[in-house]
């Protein structure tokens, strides 16, 4: 009887009073012990049915994109990138205390990270250069480091523009070793997905630039993804920078596919080498003839 009560004053409570209202009616009828009688946006057994996941996938899509409007985030320059790197910082620690322990495994690991380390440096001074860039602009004109939230190169991006002082997005998704938003995305354009079909729309949705450090199977499927879009024309030509160039040509053959003829010789301009932050920058400024600041 009360929830009925509660819900005759939200019919009659208007604007005024209906946040308050409706929050007071979902907390009654989440108490009852009857589903049925649940609000339906308030019933999470309900909206987690397979039946359901076309509602969710809507609300996936949504959500980010009001919030990032509402707070002016309307294009970005999105960088990818391995979660496994270290900051040199850590990676030198690590070594550290692997040589004081002696062990040869424990060794050749930190060695390795220590090596890795410099694509964090250099996804961070990227980073800068951008956000320092996007700061002196207009704000119809800012471009904002966008990551996929993690840790490694995206941690460094992210890292690069929160210490310029420059807003910055992570689009994280849920994993089973329960990943986590790194500490330098801004809170209020820190989200979390379910699907990666939908996390990647939104990386596409606002990019005016892709920027993919060395990475694995996750960084492999974004990138794919893009040049896929732009070459089929399903999205606007953007600069695609790959960052590190003896990477990116020991690991992919670009040449083997026009040699197969399996795609066009032009399809190669999509893609473009760099081994420095200035470099990758001055790309992406003279693509879009953008001024200096």
């Amino acid at each position: 009887m009360d929830t009925m009560r509660n819900t005759h004053k939200l019919a009659k409570g208007g604007l005024r009073n209906g946040s308050a209202l409706l929050q007071e009616t979902t907390n009654a009828a989440e108490e009852l012990q009857a589903d049925a009688y649940r609000l339906a946006f308030s019933d999470t057994e309900f909206l987690l049915r397979r039946e359901t996941r076309g509602i969710r996938i809507q609300l996936e899509m949504l959500k980010p994109d009001l919030d990032q409007a509402a707070q002016g985030v309307n294009d970005t320059v999105v960088v990818f990138g391995s979660a496994r790197f270290m900051a040199p910082e850590d990676a030198n620690a690590m070594l550290a205390q692997a040589q004081a322990h002696g062990d040869v495994a424990q060794i050749s690991e930190a060695q390795r990270q220590v090596r890795n380390a410099k694509h964090y440096d250099n996804a961070r001074l990227f980073a800068r250069l951008v956000a320092g860039h996007s700061l002196k602009s207009a704000p119809e004109n800012r471009l904002f480091i966008c990551t996929g939230g993690g840790p490694g190169i995206m941690e460094a991006a992210n890292r690069g523009a929160f210490e310029m002082g420059a807003p910055t997005p992570g689009l994280n998704i849920t994993l089973p070793h329960e990943q986590k938003a790194n500490d330098y995305v801004t809170p209020s354009l820190s989200f979390k997905f379910h699907y990666f079909a939908i996390r990647k729309m939104h990386f596409m949705m606002r990019a005016k630039a892709l920027v993919a450090f060395p990475g694995g199977f996750g960084t492999l499927d974004e990138l794919f993804e893009v040049i896929t879009l732009v070459q089929t024309q399903k999205a606007k030509p953007v600069p695609i920078i790959l960052f590190g160039t003896a990477y990116w040509k020991r690991l992919i053959n670009m040449d083997v596919l026009v040699e197969d003829g399996t795609i066009s010789p032009k399809d190669l301009d999509l893609i473009q080498y760099t081994d420095d932050p200035e470099e990758a920058w001055q790309m992406i400024r003279k693509f879009y003839d953008l001024p200096e600041t």
